[in-house]
């Protein structure tokens, strides 16, 4: 993972509704809650996406937006998202290269992992979390790193 404090890598990939999306968009405009979650319509991948979902607008309360990221192509993403009614963006890494480039390692040593990170609206990682079984760790770990006054 990389490490709280440094600069967020920025990126831009598809979204499941094929339009592009940079990180870099938001800074200066609002926290990002970046989580990459192994696969699309798979049990506990379904439980964060909802846990996320459901946690959604306290997220936003918290002047956050929530960005997910899977190796999944742009139309798993768009019916994964309609199936869940999800009010956040899925964002599509096919080759893996922004996965790569937040140290994002797999999960023993064979499924992709399972990271959350908080970045703060100057671009800087406040908050990580790898836990790659217990989905709704990551909201609430999300939840309590943007209350934290760091992130303001």
């Amino acid at each position: 993972m990389l490490e709280v404090g440094t600069p967020a890598p920025d990126f831009e990939l598809l979204d499941q509704d094929g339009v592009p999306v940079r990180l870099s968009a938001y800074k200066d405009q609002s926290h990002v809650v970046l989580f990459f979650y192994p696969k699309d319509n798979t049990l506990v991948c379904t439980l964060e996406v909802c846990a996320f979902r459901d946690a959604h607008a306290e997220l936003m309360g918290s002047d956050a937006v929530v960005l997910g990221i899977s190796n999944d192509p742009v139309g798993s993403h768009q019916t994964f998202s309609k199936r869940w009614n999800l009010p956040y963006q899925l964002l599509s890494d096919p080759e893996g290269a922004v996965r790569k480039a937040y140290a994002v390692n797999k999960t023993l040593g064979f499924f992709a992992g399972r990271v959350t990170y908080v970045i703060d609206r100057d671009g800087i990682i406040r908050h990580a979390v790898n836990d790659p079984l217990r989905a709704s760790h990551h909201v609430r770990e999300a939840l309590d790193a943007l209350a934290d006054h760091s992130t303001s």
